[in-house]
Order: structure tokens, then sequence, then C-alpha cells
């Protein structure tokens, strides 16, 4: 199974609301093997609030704030990018799985609020996670385990000071540097 490159999109960032959110989106975004998170307000908290996670627990993801998600469809477009928007509305996961797998670099797109209905039409997937209203940050989740099959639990993140060393009980971490 080939292991695409993902770059997840949030639309309608709010940074005077959504702090929390958004934070929780870019550390799943990360800890789940995506390697980029585009979101649609310039927030350079948020974007210094992943480095700084970079710098503790290493890896090389990264944030960039101020994309209009029109920018975010055509940069993908022209990088040759598959376009997976995350709904109730669509088709379910389990039915297009294994075709995603098989792409080489996805674009998954996700909203807060209530997304343009141009996201339907310019996805080349609307891929539901259940049909019931849900969060984005779950969908995310779901569908970056899915795609990638649990080698997330294999992943590496070279060039941070610490190492979490898992455990049945109790917390250990490895110091690095």
């Amino acid at each position: 199974m080939s292991t695409p490159g993902v770059v997840v999109f949030r639309y309608g960032h709010r940074p005077s609301r959504d702090k929390r959110v958004s934070t929780h989106l870019a550390l799943v975004a990360r800890a789940f093997g995506a390697r980029e998170a585009w979101f649609d307000s310039i927030d350079s908290r948020l974007e210094e609030k992943v480095a700084q996670v970079n710098r503790v627990f290493g890896g090389k993801f990264s944030v960039k704030t101020g994309i209009s998600w029109r920018e975010a469809v055509e940069m993908a477009a022209s990088m040759g990018f598959c376009t997976v928007h995350l709904t109730m509305y669509g088709v379910p996961l389990p039915q297009v799985i294994e075709e995603l797998r098989r792409k080489e670099n996805i674009l998954v797109m996700v909203g807060g609020p209530k997304v343009p209905k141009a996201f339907y039409d310019l996805a080349d997937y609307n891929v539901s996670l259940t049909n019931q209203p849900h969060s984005e940050v779950a969908a995310l989740a779901v569908f970056l385990d899915w795609l990638y099959g649990g080698k997330e639990f294999s992943l590496k993140f070279e060039g941070g000071k610490v190492e979490i060393i898992p455990s049945e009980r109790g917390k250990k971490v490895k110091v690095l540097r």
C-alpha cells in the first residue's frame, strides 16, 4: 500500500474563536502523518504553536495561514493533488478508501462553518465520515487513520528534544538533547 502525501486545508478558521479547534486539527494532521496544514485566516500564533511542538517532539510538519480556499484548490491542482472534501453528505469512506490510497498527493478540505457549494463541485471526492453532524477534527483523524492503515503508530519525528516511550502505565519520556 502506498502512502499519499497529505496537505490539510481548514476553511472558516476564526482566530478569535477557534484557537483550540484549529490547534487540535493541526496537531491531529501532524500526528497522523499529514505534511502540512493550511488555514484561510492569518494566524501567526497558530503557526508558532505548531512550530513549538515540532521543536519539542520533532518533525517537519508546517502550518501556513492566510490561504483562501480558492488559492488552496488552485495550488493543489497545479501540484497534481487529488482534492478530498470531508463532509457528512459525501460517499461513505469505505467505498472510496482503496482508490484514495493509490493517489500520490491529497488535499483534504474540512470546514468549520458551512462551506461554500463550490467545495462540493471542485472536490475530486466528497467523502462522508458518517451521515451525521460531526467534528472536523474527528473526521480528519478517522480519514487519515483509514488512509494510512494505522501507519501513524510507527511514524518517526526526527529532530525533537524528547521522545515518548510507550508504556502500559505512567509517562515515560526520553530526553534526546
